[in-house]
């Protein structure tokens, strides 16, 4: 498995890499200038379960409101810094646990060097990022058109660039939006280095589709043991990001903990509204922590057979409904019931 056999990093109280935990990210869409603002977002993308936190950087004031900002939360912050080096210094000098660069639009060499210089002073991890949109025209002119090699060829000149300088506390990080090239260039870079890797489908789109190329593409390269820490790009609250992440590591038995819901596909047996019923059910289990499956169910005939495997779960009927645990009908509900009693079993299956 390439993910075992990753370099360790440790990025401020945080590891990836060596087989640790695939740990999840996301980024601030607030202005980082902004501190309250920014730190609020931050809170509520902690307790949906983001491990790291990223931040754009486009000034030297957000450079500077990273040290207010570091005091007020509790998990990792990256910079995110384009074109400027003398933003990603004082990215660092202001806490940055972690800083993400392009070195090719940083600028020449000493700049880059002056960059590595203070990072490797403070022994601050840089994520080296290549994306499918920033090759540059020689790697294009050589392979004709954006490839996963051209991509993969790109990164691997940029991390032996900050290697020549002396520094090798290293993250990479190579998406594409083509969901099948992005698997490719990761199988490719797999081979070729142990660095850890920052997955993700770039430019994914709206929740809708974006959730749907994020799965697929993340799936398919997690699955091969690739991948150390993971960040759903998607247009839209970055609290969904968060939930899709880590769906994603739970459906591929990459994480542990937290309530998993399935539900059946409505049908003509149905008499109740399961779509809204399964939606309440999933909002309640946010507030419990606890490693259990709940089912919902739309109908009372097969219901109980189909959550046999879950811990807990309800079936709705015309006008009642059914609770069951680990298989069994325990009480028939009323409707209107159904979820205050659901949620009284669960919160008691969470204490016990």
């Amino acid at each position: 498995m390439y993910r075992d056999n990753t370099r360790i990093v440790k990025i401020g109280d945080r590891v990836i890499g060596g087989g640790n935990n695939v740990l999840i990210q996301s980024m601030t869409n607030t202005k980082t200038e902004d501190v309250e603002a920014t730190v609020n977002q931050i809170k509520e993308l902690t307790v949906a379960g983001c491990d790291i936190i990223r931040c754009a950087v486009p000034t030297m004031e957000a450079a500077k409101a990273i040290k207010e900002i570091k005091k007020q939360i509790t998990i990792p912050l990256v910079a995110d810094i384009h074109f400027d080096y003398r933003l990603a210094i004082a990215a660092m000098e202001n806490g940055a646990d972690k800083i993400r660069i392009n070195p090719g639009n940083i600028g020449s060499v000493d700049r880059v060097k002056a960059v590595v210089d203070v990072a490797k002073e403070r022994n601050i991890p840089i994520r080296v990022g290549v994306n499918s949109g920033s090759l540059e025209k020689e790697i294009l002119e050589k392979y004709g058109h954006v490839t996963a090699e051209g991509i993969v060829e790109s990164a691997m000149n940029k991390v032996k660039l900050i290697e020549d300088l002396g520094y090798d506390n290293l993250v990479i990080s190579i998406k594409s939006s083509d969901v099948l090239m992005c698997v490719e260039a990761h199988e490719l870079i797999a081979q070729k280095t142990n660095y850890p890797l920052h997955v993700g489908i770039t430019e994914s789109g709206t929740l809708y589709s974006g959730n749907i190329k994020s799965s697929v593409g993340l799936g398919i390269i997690l699955h091969k043991g690739i991948g150390d820490t993971i960040r759903v790009s998607l247009t839209g609250d970055p609290v969904e990001e968060i939930r899709t992440a880590g769906l994603i590591l739970k459906t591929l038995g990459l994480k542990k903990g937290g309530i998993s819901v399935v539900s059946c596909p409505t049908c003509g047996r149905t008499q109740i509204d399961l779509i809204s019923l399964a939606n309440q059910v999933e909002k309640i289990v946010e507030n419990y922590k606890a490693d259990i499956k709940v089912a919902v169910m739309g109908c009372v005939v097969n219901g109980p057979g189909e959550a046999r495997e879950a811990d807990l779960g309800i079936a709705g009927g015309k006008g009642e409904g059914l609770i069951i645990k680990k298989g069994e009908i325990i009480r028939k509900v009323p409707e209107n019931e159904l979820l205050s009693r659901f949620e009284a079993e669960l919160k008691e299956m969470c204490e016990s």
